[in-house]
């Protein structure tokens, strides 16, 4: 996490509650590819969970990473990426690991446009960068599975629902209508599932919501307390090949 001592007053917070001494805080930037390989070298052991849910949303202005790209993709996406695949062999010798990746309905906004990932065509817009952001995150999970299954290793993406956080700090807070919205524990239950539950035991390449697997849809519903389901762009398998290769190519992961 970018903000180490934030993350070690939470990790003594949850040392006092649990009794788990083992719960600790360390640094790491997703958009900055540097700290996340430095994180990935410092790891010791087995990892039997990794959840992926650090993420920004709708900056307004264009922003680029070090490596000049679109920063919502660089962050959301292209750090993930690059800690899984660092990863992975401390994720097979788990002997059965799950890896779970944030979405949200937002993936519903744009698919991954392959052809100008960075806006350096297309005039710049907020909602489509979160959008195809948090496509590709579902595309990971897709990908992680197909490749990593016979590793013992799975992946789901999932909704957390409309949870009021620092994430809407660029939108003038949270405007999903009160009764759609959740709170922290409620947002996070879908994670917990995906991450521990024996009910999705071997279970992968999936996107679910309120504990479910969520409904393939063809369109998006206006209607922002009710827009829900998967795109079937974000679970194509086609779409999941193409986007490891482009993330391959732009992190120089091996």
């Amino acid at each position: 996490m970018r903000r180490l001592d934030a993350g070690q007053r939470s990790a003594e917070e949850l040392r006092k509650i649990t009794g788990n001494e083992f719960i600790t805080a360390t640094t790491l930037d997703l958009a900055d590819l540097a700290s996340v390989s430095a994180f990935t070298r410092a790891w010791n052991g087995p990892l039997h969970i990794l959840v992926n849910n650090a993420g920004v949303m709708a900056l307004p202005e264009l922003q680029r990473s070090a490596l000049g790209c679109e920063m919502q993709f660089a962050s959301n996406f292209l750090g993930h990426f690059l800690l899984v695949v660092e990863l992975r062999e401390a994720l097979a010798s788990a002997g059965g690991a799950r890896v779970v990746s944030v979405s949200s309905t937002g993936h519903l906004f744009s698919p991954v446009v392959f052809d100008d990932l960075h806006y350096r065509f297309r005039p710049y817009d907020p909602w489509t960068a979160y959008g195809q952001s948090k496509t590709a995150d579902v595309l990971l999970s897709v990908e992680v599975t197909a490749r990593w299954a016979d590793d013992g290793i799975v992946s789901n993406a999932l909704n957390p629902g409309a949870i009021s956080t620092g994430l809407q700090k660029h939108t003038g807070g949270l405007r999903t209508p009160e009764e759609f919205q959740k709170s922290v524990e409620q947002g996070a239950s879908t994670s917990v599932l995906l991450a521990a539950s024996p009910l999705v035991e071997g279970i992968g390449g999936r996107y679910f919501e309120n504990n479910n697997e969520a409904d393939v849809v063809t369109e998006r519903s206006e209607n922002l307390g009710r827009a829900g389901g998967v795109a079937n762009y974000a679970i194509d398998g086609e779409n999941a090949r193409r986007l490891w290769r482009e993330a391959i190519s732009l992190t120089a992961a091996e």
